[in-house]
């Protein structure tokens, strides 16, 4: 039995290909087809016949470049856009009607076209074919048209590409064809071809003109108006928004349409990496491209869950990741991967080689790039991956992937559409607003193609409808069949504040109306642009309350709630001052009291950025010359003591100290440059071999101890302790207990004398320092420390080393500094337990990790003008900051 069909409606675009098709199956018109005029040729064609695709072009393309020689051509056909580039011409050319064979002999860039396409046309397919083949296999066939096709109707182009025109006219003596154009313009190359053109009134839309601060002011103002459509009963199949170029507007609607909970329908599709699947491809391009660090490990993991490599290795294996390396070399990586054991992993088993196999497979490059992602890719996000893969060369697959759309997955004939003008144009809706209406914007300007210019072949001829003409053509048809409204929207300025131009096409539609940006809109089109349109119903807010009253407190002379009181006697405060202190903790706890209670009790802390910084900050080789110093003083000890080595043995300690250092740092913490690395590491090992090496009064017999812990640290080393480690160390009348890590500990060989040595890689102060304003506590706390545990009858000495400039700043009658310190802790104690958790003079300051959390610019401004409150309120512990 054959199947008839009644006949046939060639529509343009795939908006109006799912409206025409869903107007028919509501009609009951079961016999119609609906299509586009390429595949009605390709099923007039008959048998295997497609036509060609983009994928597949791209694909072809991809393959046979490499192999095909392309002359002039021939020194860009390996970069990104050469793919893209020369699938656009094919199209164009294949458009107009061009055979490029038939013109090699013209120009050797033509030449150089047609061996490309010949090459193409190789690699394709069986049964796919070019605009023209199509045409000569369906003009074969045609006599089988009346029962193929049936009747023709074309419904909505207002222009049909060339290679076409031949085949509509051989139609016009076997079946009925009909050009219905409504109000639209008609081709003049209609005339004469016995095609029925049916023509209707245009539409009398009420039209408006609006101007906008930007382009984003565009978006919101569209989406306020599709929302009072909506809300006063208009259908969302009867809405459109439309510009001529989607793509600076697509970001902005994405967002918005989230925001207001709308469904808005991208006709154009939505760009990949909008996507969870494209969020997902993208993080593995990022490393096939720039190489494997932890923070892009991170990001994959977290987006790949338990797919791929991944799947064997247990929930929270990230944690096995020291957190601030950077690991972005294979040595890094090999060396974590060697020293990782079975009780490091959550479920304490084995899981390195997994976790390396993953590792090396990731490391391959861009050319295991297809490789690398079925390893890790599955379902949709493979599927991107392999197409971004046929769209563009491996070496620039996240270029790719950022230029690719999919579906929204939203239906057209059920939603307010956002869409191209050149899709609005064939399938019309009751209401519509247009964007971008600026100048140079809409029209567009004329380009020349990118590999054949117009003094090879003339860009008319090669591009019939040039894009500036196409977007003029396309704002008349919708004004033409948009039934009830049309706004017209343009941007005052761009997103740098430059003044834009009004378009051409605004000129014979009346005056505009100005829309500012803060005006209160008629209807809001979420709830965020409720509250911040409407300043007094935000006021009732208690979010907004509570930041306002904040706002007003920072901005008084007195001390606030905002400002660090709290009640007294709460009990996290008390809590934080029962915990074992430190020297850095006291310091904060005197010199900036808000940081003490937001770093203490609230536990906030500065983030740690795992980027390879450029220098490493003063912190960073204060760190990196301490480990040396401890590394290489624990050698000499085993080697026979610091006391009797020699500056050579020093000079090697400190060397092989440094290299053991350099290597750890690496694989834990992010690095500089190779070369400010290395002048790093010499300037650091400068520095330790000077700290090692000065000696002015060396203890008799002296044992020497780096790093050596106290009050309840935990030793960083198996290297024996002069006490037990664990010993409690309190201070007198303070409620104090501390703890922490002295740099360098020397006692003498009878056990009567000690030296206690804090390192500082920083510049000497200019006079002699005690306490330095509360700056300086390490001293006096660990000569206090080792005499609490070492006994009363040992002499101690407490300095402070400058190895950068063999400076050794010597604490006089620490006890007298101690009870100096004693007094202020006490006081910052009971001050800070009555509520008193105040800016000092290092709150807001260059090395406040915790500024951030201040009002802007607060050390010029807050600060200054909370200063004699604070200073007021705290008393006795403001007076350590004018101590010497």
């Amino acid at each position: 039995m054959t199947l008839a069909y009644r006949s046939t409606l060639v529509v343009h675009g795939r908006l109006a290909m799912r409206e025409s098709r869903i107007a028919a199956a509501r009609n009951r018109r079961h016999g119609l087809q609906v299509m586009t005029f390429e595949q009605a040729a390709v099923r007039l064609a008959g048998g295997f016949a497609r036509p060609i695709d983009a994928e597949s072009l791209r694909a072809a393309i991809q393959a046979a470049l490499p192999a095909t020689p392309m002359g002039e051509l021939e020194s860009i056909k390996a970069l990104p856009g050469m793919i893209d580039a020369a699938a656009d011409t094919l199209h164009k050319a294949w458009r107009a009607g061009i055979d490029l064979a038939s013109h090699a002999a013209d120009h050797p860039r033509l030449a150089a076209i047609a061996r490309l396409e010949a090459a193409i046309l190789d690699r394709l397919p069986p049964g796919m074919m070019r605009p023209l083949d199509i045409v000569a296999a369906a003009t074969a066939r045609i006599a089988h048209a009346p029962a193929v096709l049936g009747p023709l109707e074309i419904a909505g182009p207002t222009e049909l590409s060339g290679c076409w025109r031949p085949l509509l006219q051989a139609l016009t003596d076997h079946i009925p064809v009909q050009w219905t154009a409504g109000p639209r313009e008609v081709p003049a190359w209609l005339n004469g071809t016995g095609v029925e053109v049916a023509r209707s009134p245009a539409r009398k839309p009420e039209i408006s003109s609006i101007s906008a601060a930007t382009a984003y002011h565009e978006t919101i103002e569209a989406m306020r108006w599709a929302r009072n459509l909506l809300a006063s009963g208009v259908s969302a199949s009867e809405i459109a928004i439309a510009t001529a170029s989607t793509a600076d507007y697509d970001d902005y609607f994405l967002a918005l349409r989230a925001d207001a909970n709308i469904d808005l329908h991208f006709v154009h599709g939505v760009r990949t990496v909008t996507t969870r699947d494209g969020q997902t491809a993208a993080a593995l391009a990022d490393i096939v491209v720039r190489g494997l660090s932890q923070s892009r490990l991170r990001r994959l993991a977290a987006l790949c869950g338990d797919n791929g490599p991944f799947e064997t290795l247990p929930t929270g294996w990230l944690r096995v990741l020291p957190t601030d390396a950077p690991l972005s070399t294979p040595g890094v990586w090999n060396r974590l991967l060697a020293r990782l054991a079975p009780e490091d992993w959550p479920d304490r088993s084995e899981h390195a080689p997994a976790l390396r196999a993953a590792v090396e497979t990731l490391t391959k490059g861009p050319e295991a790039a297809g490789e690398i992602g079925e390893a890790f890719l599955n379902g949709r996000a493979l599927a991107i991956w392999r197409k971004a893969l046929l769209a563009g060369p491996a070496a620039s697959i996240d270029a790719t992937l950022e230029t690719m759309k999919q579906d929204d997955g939203l239906e057209a004939c059920v939603c307010v559409v956002w869409t191209p003008a050149s899709a609005l144009a064939s399938s019309p809706r009751r209401f519509v607003r247009l964007l971008g209406l600026n100048s140079s914007r809409w029209p567009r300007g004329i380009a020349e193609d990118r590999l054949i210019p117009d003094h090879i072949i003339p860009t008319p001829v090669l591009d019939p409808l040039p894009v500036n003409l196409a977007d003029r053509r396309d704002f008349e048809t919708i004004l033409a069949t948009t039934v009830d409204e049309v706004v017209l929207s343009r941007a005052r300025r761009d997103s740098d504040g430059r003044l834009f131009g009004r378009s051409p096409l605004l000129a014979a539609h009346g005056d505009e109306t100005y829309l500012r940006r803060n005006a209160t809109p008629a209807r809001a089109f979420s709830e965020t642009d409720r509250l911040l349109a409407r300043p007094e119903e935000f006021a009732s807010d208690p979010q907004a309350v509570s930041a306002r009253i904040c706002w007003r407190d920072w901005r008084q002379g007195e001390i606030t709630p905002h400002d660090g009181l709290v009640r007294a006697g709460h009990p996290l405060v008390q809590a934080i001052l029962d915990r074992t202190q430190s020297a850095s903790s006291l310091r904060r706890l005197l010199r900036n009291p808000l940081s003490f209670i937001w770093v203490y009790a609230f536990g906030w802390r500065e983030p740690q950025s795992s980027a390879e910084p450029l220098v490493l900050d003063a912190l960073g080789i204060g760190d990196l010359v301490h480990m040396v110093l401890e590394r290489a003083l624990r050698k000499l000890e085993i080697g026979g003591g610091l006391v009797s080595a020699s500056t050579k043995a020093i000079d090697v300690a400190v060397a092989e100290a440094t290299e053991a250092v350099a290597a750890d740092w690496e694989s834990a913490r992010p690095v500089p440059p190779a070369i400010i690395w290395r002048r790093t590491l010499d300037d650091a090992r400068v520095m330790a071999g000077r700290a090692l090496s000065y000696g002015d009064d060396p203890l008799p017999g002296a044992r020497s101890y780096g790093e050596v812990p106290f009050g309840g640290s935990q030793p960083k080393s198996d290297t024996e302790t002069p006490w037990d480690a664990s010993t409690p160390v309190t201070i007198p009348d303070t409620g104090f207990n501390i703890a922490g890590y002295i740099d360098r500990l020397d006692v003498s060989g009878d056990g009567k004398r000690a030296l206690v040595r804090d390192y500082k890689t920083g510049r000497p102060p200019r006079s002699e320092v005690r306490l330095n304003g509360g700056r300086e506590l390490q001293r006096c706390l660990y000569a206090f420390a080792v005499k609490a545990l070492l006994g009363d009858d040992v002499a101690i000495s407490a300095s402070l080393l400058y190895p950068r400039e063999a400076v050794d700043l010597k604490l006089d009658d620490p006890e007298a500094v101690l009870a100096e310190i004693t007094g202020y802790l006490r006081a910052a104690r009971a001050s800070f337990a009555s509520g008193a958790a105040l800016p000092g003079p290092d709150t807001g300051g260059d090395y406040d990790e915790l500024a951030f959390a201040l009002p802007a610019n607060a050390s010029a401004t807050y600060c200054r003008r909370k200063m004699p409150a604070a200073t007021e309120r705290l008393g006795e512990v403001a007076q350590v900051w004018e101590a010497q």
